[in-house]
């Protein structure tokens, strides 16, 4: 760990994997978590059992040969072969990586450390002492390997949202292809509820799309014929045809998929406190120990090579950094842990630390900080009784399938369903017509009742919301402002974050109006509507230009969309709403946030801050009592066993202090 890895443009094996991600510098979009079959679970822990059975029996064999004399079989070159059988499966793939780091230039690492420490000892025939740091080596290895993730994650495993088929009118048949292989011109079908996989111009005379998954707007937007229809969008009413403008490659989703790899390349790499500092201690730790060993024999009259250099590989052994290894990652695991409790999922430990640094948090509008959800705001009556208008405009409503009737039906007490409704007429991007009880309803928007030649306050058109203007035989009466719905955790989540010194930014693809009156409802300190997802990654690179000067000011964005996926790969920093959020947005992010709770972002700051705590408390802890049984060992006071044990010791107080962190109550 005392070593970088130029992780780019190359591939790496399991082992590179393994050293890059203890090093704290892999890049987000190269960790994952690891899946573990029962083979190589058995894989992972053999070497260590069958080192430990060994190392036990060889140490029994010696101590009854020693009381019975007669057992003299278990001599060299026996006990030789028994103990280094004993060393091999837990000391050759330590020694393997201290050579290839070697090779690599990297000389000074803890692995090289080991192996000159064990194999010192078995040449001046301390055998067991040498088994038994090795094997205790691993066992903290083993420990470590467990609090990180292990395996890395390539952008490749970016879930494509595009659907792999298409439905294509040849002939006037309808047949299915796949979506590579249509050519620009082609007349393509999409039934309702189907995903668009291409770019094109609406061909039906109309239809309602869901388009929040691209644009991040929350209103279902109805596409009249030859206006664009872009690939990611969901056809929420009947089969509409659309003649594809874009080849498969070129579409509006692969540009932002595009986008993702691109940001995920430029995303910050933090290096861990042991990379830096193994640099320097390594080295000196190797200095030293050479120093003990040979200084002496200039200075002391019986001076003996074999207890001196004995004393050496205890010193060598004792400097190895593996108690500060072990406990830092054990903190983190017990960060990670706490996250788990909280229903936040860490992608790795370096982003624990990440959020002790934040200075911005940018949040998505619909879905992050809204529930993405149409609900019913107000009720507004002209001459009638405002339960009155519900109950008839919902039995109306109650015939369409559009997220704006099922609003305006779930706000309603039911009683809409003993209603008569008859001639129910839908007319596409206007709304609904029928006979309810008797009378004559219409119930959309502006343009449904001029259509009929009803007269209303045109100032109501100029309301953020979306609204369901109803007239009753000719008559305005009233109208319903539907919108998002605000999550209730909202406002105390941004509160939170100002507490703790971080800025608050809010981007959205919505209207810049609704947008403003989210903005005013959470106390946001900025926000910023009508963007297109390349509009929303210019915005993230210009907040983090501003944090430029302060290397250790990170920056947030939280999302939930496909059209988050870019700016959540290109922050410091990428949480996603992993309840709802799109599959896309989720496999890119670092942080996610499994419950949809905002004020889960403030939590996630406050467990980072208090994993961070814990992990400095290990590493002083580990520090303080190395330089102390450093001195021991460089006086001839300690000897390999006591250095061993005493490097064991410090990681289990260290587990115990990993583990509180995992009983702080956050809130």
């Amino acid at each position: 760990m005392a070593h970088d890895h130029d992780h780019e443009g190359h591939d790496h094996d399991e082992e590179d994997d393994v050293e890059l991600i203890e090093a704290g510098t892999t890049p987000a979009a190269d960790v994952a978590p690891a899946k573990k079959g029962p083979d190589q679970t058995w894989r992972t822990y053999a070497p260590a059992a069958i080192s430990l059975v060994l190392l036990l029996s060889g140490i029994a064999l010696d101590y009854y040969v020693a009381s019975n004399p007669s057992m003299s079989w278990f001599k060299d070159p026996i006990r030789l072969i028994w103990y280094v059988v004993a060393y091999l499966p837990v000391g050759w793939p330590v020694l393997k990586r201290a050579w290839s780091s070697i090779i690599r230039g990297d000389v000074f690492t803890e692995f090289f450390l080991m192996g000159v420490a064990t194999l010192g000892a078995f040449a001046i025939r301390e055998y067991p002492e040498g088994v038994a740091v090795m094997l205790f080596y691993t066992i903290g290895e083993l420990f470590q390997d467990a609090a990180v993730l292990r395996a890395r994650r390539s952008i490749k495993a970016l879930l494509d949202v595009r659907p792999d088929e298409i439905t294509v009118l040849q002939n006037g048949q309808a047949r299915t292809v796949k979506a590579a292989t249509v050519a620009v011109g082609d007349v393509v079908q999409i039934k309702a509820g189907e995903k668009v996989g291409l770019d094109g111009t609406m061909r039906s005379e109309r239809g309602t799309f869901d388009t929040a998954a691209l644009t991040g707007e929350s209103v279902p937007r109805t596409i009249e014929k030859g206006e664009a229809v872009l690939a990611g969008m969901i056809n929420r009413q009947s089969l509409v045809e659309m003649n594809v403008t874009t080849p498969y490659q070129d579409s509006k989703l692969s540009r932002i998929l595009k986008l993702v790899q691109q940001a995920t390349g430029r995303k910050a790499q933090t290096q861990e406190f042991i990379a830096r500092f193994a640099k320097i201690y390594t080295p000196a730790i190797c200095g030293l120990a050479l120093l003990i060993t040979v200084i002496p024999c200039f200075f002391v009259a019986d001076y003996q090579f074999r207890d001196w250099l004995y004393r050496g590989l205890v010193f060598l052994v004792i400097g190895c950094p593996c108690a500060l290894v072990i406990s830092i990652p054990l903190g983190y695991f017990g960060g990670i842990g706490a996250g788990s409790k909280q229903g936040i999922l860490f992608k790795g430990s370096v982003f624990l630390d990440l959020m002790t640094q934040l200075k911005t948090v940018v949040m998505d509008k619909t879905g992050t900080l809204t529930k993405g959800v149409f609900k019913v705001q107000e009720v507004k009556p002209v001459g009638i009784d405002a339960v009155e208008l519900t109950r008839l405009t919902a039995a109306l409503e109650n015939k369409s399938t559009h997220p704006v009737a099922t609003a305006i039906l779930e706000h309603s007490d039911k009683s809409y369903e003993t209603v008569s409704v008859e001639g129910v007429e839908e007319i596409p991007g206007h709304g609904m017509k029928g006979r309810v009880d008797g009378k004559e309803l219409l119930a959309g928007n502006a343009k449904l009742l001029r259509r009929f030649g009803v007269t209303f306050d045109e100032a109501l058109t100029q309301i953020p919301y979306t609204i369901v203007m109803t007239a009753i035989d000719g008559q305005f009466a009233g109208y319903f402002t539907i919108a998002d719905e605000v999550k209730h955790d909202a406002a105390d989540a941004v509160k939170r974050l100002k507490a703790d010194g971080i800025r608050t930014v809010m981007l959205s693809g919505d209207k810049a109006a609704v947008v403003e009156i989210v903005a005013k409802q959470v106390g946001v300190d900025e926000w910023h509507g009508d963007l297109l997802p390349e509009d929303k990654v210019a915005q993230v690179e210009r907040l983090k230009a501003e944090l430029a000067g302060n290397p250790k000011a990170k920056l947030a964005f939280v999302g939930d969309g496909v059209n988050d996926a870019p700016v959540v790969a290109l922050a410091d920093v990428g949480m996603a709403m992993g309840g709802l959020g799109s599959d896309a947005t989720i496999e890119t992010a670092d942080v996610i946030i499994q419950n949809d709770e905002p004020a889960k972002i403030a939590i996630a700051v406050e467990i980072g801050r208090a994993t961070r705590r814990i992990v400095w408390q290990n590493i002083t802890l580990s520090m303080v009592v190395k330089a102390i049984v450093l001195i021991l060992g460089a006086g001839g006071l300690a000897t390999m066993w006591e250095a061993v044990f005493a490097d064991v010791g410090v990681a289990m107080l260290a587990i115990i202090n990993a583990v509180r962190v995992q009983n702080i109550k956050f809130k």
